[in-house]
């Protein structure tokens, strides 16, 4: 991909972010989630691409904008894009860690078509020799080999995951050889990602969350060369019914990083709040302060863009 697509991918997620100050704390999730959609949709007419979205807001029936397959761009190079136009609605909307705008830019017909369902996920940032990790292993399993690579103790191991009643097996797997759990209340894209910075303290992201987040989370890993193993979890009929339409017929195929984004990937992520990865959104008088995460694997490298307006 041309590499001036990094800074129009962090531009759109900059402008989705801005358009959220108002509601920080507000309490309306909903209206904050239009805002940045609005804004993010908007700023695509600007970037370089013929692009369509394979990760969005839903079916064209339920999205009004940025809905799969809606074609976005002012035409260029063909890509795929996938996004979240506010990661962690709740966390905008109570004023909690780690809210964010996100996107996931890559050529076209590399990212998988993940329909709105969950997936079971495993991952870990870079550095690593392949197949440290296994979506098929106990998390137990997981923390030792883990552990055993980085030449640390199984205690020492920092395990992110979503806290939810769900999670309990996966709890119970990780306390049995005393490893630490940061639990996360919203937007495991974030929690993913984590794995990728050695500042925040997460060693490895367990645990079932959506399936579109789990690809945004691969291209981010793509980008800086980290690991991640995801499998989609059928929790109803209709979820079979959703896959086969994006043509996805291996009901247990475990999904490689590789598998989910096949080619190489823009990834960027402006925060709205503050998290471990971005400070928030910070008005200054009739202005702004935001702070932008972008990260690509054409080049390996991570970009923390601060912009003042």
């Amino acid at each position: 991909m041309d590499i001036s697509l990094i800074m129009h991918a962090a531009e759109v997620t900059d402008r989705a972010a801005r358009a959220c100050l108002g509601f920080i704390g507000r309490g309306d999730k909903n209206a904050a989630d239009g805002a940045a959609t609005d804004a993010m949709r908007a700023a695509f007419n600007h970037v370089p691409i013929s692009g369509v979205v394979v990760i969005g807001e839903g079916e064209m029936d339920e999205a009004p904008m940025l809905y799969i397959g809606e074609e976005v761009g002012a035409g260029g190079e063909a890509v795929d894009i996938a996004v979240d136009p506010l990661e962690g609605t709740n966390l905008c909307a109570k004023n909690g860690p780690g809210s964010m705008t996100t996107l996931a830019m890559a050529p076209r017909g590399s990212l998988l078509h993940a329909p709105d369902m969950y997936m079971d996920k495993i991952a870990i940032g870079p550095g690593y020799k392949d197949n440290i990790i296994d979506l098929d292993a106990t998390p137990a399993e997981n923390i030792i080999a883990l552990a055993k690579e980085k030449n640390v103790s199984p205690e020492e191991i920092n395990v992110c995951m979503l806290d939810r009643s769900r999670h309990q097996d996966i709890v119970n797997s990780v306390r049995s050889v005393g490893a630490k759990i940061s639990f996360i209340t919203d937007g495991d894209v974030g929690g993913v990602i984590n794995t990728a910075e050695a500042y925040t303290g997460i060693d490895i992201y367990i645990g079932r969350g959506g399936a579109p987040e789990g690809v945004l989370s691969a291209a981010a890993l793509k980008a800086v060369g980290g690991q991640m193993q995801g499998r989609l979890f059928y929790e109803e009929d209709g979820d079979y019914a959703r896959a086969e339409k994006l043509g996805i017929t291996d009901h247990k195929k475990k999904y490689y990083l590789n598998d989910m984004v096949q080619k190489d990937a823009i990834f960027a992520a402006t925060g709205v709040t503050c998290g471990n990865m971005t400070s928030g959104l910070i008005g200054e008088g009739k202005g702004y302060k935001t702070e932008t995460f972008v990260a690509d694997s054409m080049t390996g490298k991570i970009r923390r863009i601060i912009a003042r307006a």
